[in-house]
């Protein structure tokens, strides 16, 4: 039995840190070379066991390096790697991030073996599906394999938390809305996925919510958060922190959040825990790195008040 399963991407991160990105056609000079583990999906199973989930991972990986540390990396965080397919004949898809100053980041991804995971794969795993209380999907592995798993953890009467990163230009598939309990969005893909460029996160979520998602969580970065289910809106709000490096930081939200619906919390409070996590994890550098254990939450907020 597991609290979640992730159905996803894994991705080796090559970082470098500069001090202004580039404009086009411009070099500039960065830090050296950081390798670690990333990918939406691995990022939200790391961000889960290493608060104490029960969490497994459904995924591909090339039969290289950049495999062997992803595994390492999800070994050392305490999910369960058995359902992950090593696949000796493909690369193990990368992303290349630059982070500036202030944190922030631009991130290229290359697939490789993500591109890979098919709807038979989904199928092989329905008794792992089954066997989980949550099924976190993202959107790093190829749209018909996203549906496979959706329609698997319907059929079989598992929670699905979606969050439909990196956003589709067209419209979220209706059988996707229908299942999202909830659909984790950030304010670009709010907008985007609403088709309200200039409305407020509450008139984001309600869109969504009016689409077909049965609720709707949207991130605010250091403002927190707002979820909207059928007991109404609410504001949660963020946690001061100085931010290093906000990559992966939306991953472990996303990760907290499924592991406390997981257990039972209502959705208001499974953010407000979710918004801790995902503070925690922009004060270090990396994705899966960065964060936090039980313990180092508590640290955090003993230090931090919320605003």
């Amino acid at each position: 039995m597991y609290d979640v399963l992730v159905v996803g991407s894994a991705n080796a991160d090559l970082t470098v840190r500069v001090e202004r990105r580039p404009g086009a056609g411009e070099t500039v000079l960065g830090t050296d070379l950081v390798e670690s583990a990333g990918g939406k999906g691995a990022n939200q199973a790391a961000a889960a066991a290493r608060i104490g989930g029960r969490t497994a991972l459904l995924a591909r990986v090339g039969g290289d390096a950049f495999g062997e540390l992803l595994l390492s990396a999800q070994r050392e965080a305490g999910t369960d790697v058995s359902p992950v397919i090593v696949d000796e004949s493909a690369r193990t898809g990368t992303a290349m991030i630059i982070v500036d100053p202030d944190g922030d980041n631009s991130i290229v991804v290359s697939p490789g073996a993500n591109a890979a995971l098919t709807p038979q794969d989904v199928a092989g795993a329905k008794e792992v599906i089954a066997a989980a209380s949550v099924v976190s999907l993202q959107l790093e592995i190829p749209m018909e394999s996203v549906r496979a798993a959706a329609a698997a953890a319907e059929q079989a009467g598992t929670r699905v938390v979606l969050n439909p990163s990196p956003a589709p230009e067209a419209a979220l598939a209706p059988e996707l809305l229908a299942v999202a309990d909830p659909l984790v969005v950030n304010e670009h893909e709010a907008r985007q996925l609403s088709g309200l460029a200039d409305g407020t996160p509450v008139e984001w979520a309600r869109a969504l919510r009016d689409q077909g998602a049965r609720s709707v969580v949207v991130t605010l970065g250091g403002d927190g958060a707002l979820t909207l289910d059928a007991s109404g809106t609410v504001e949660v709000p963020g946690i001061r922190v100085k931010a290093v490096d906000t990559t992966g930081a939306g991953d472990a939200f996303t990760g907290a959040l499924a592991t406390r619906l997981a257990g039972g919390d209502a959705l208001p409070e499974a953010a407000r825990f979710a918004v801790r996590v995902g503070a925690a994890a922009v004060t270090k550098p990396g994705a899966q790195p960065s964060y936090p254990t039980r313990t180092e939450l508590e640290t955090l907020a003993r230090e931090t008040p919320q605003d």
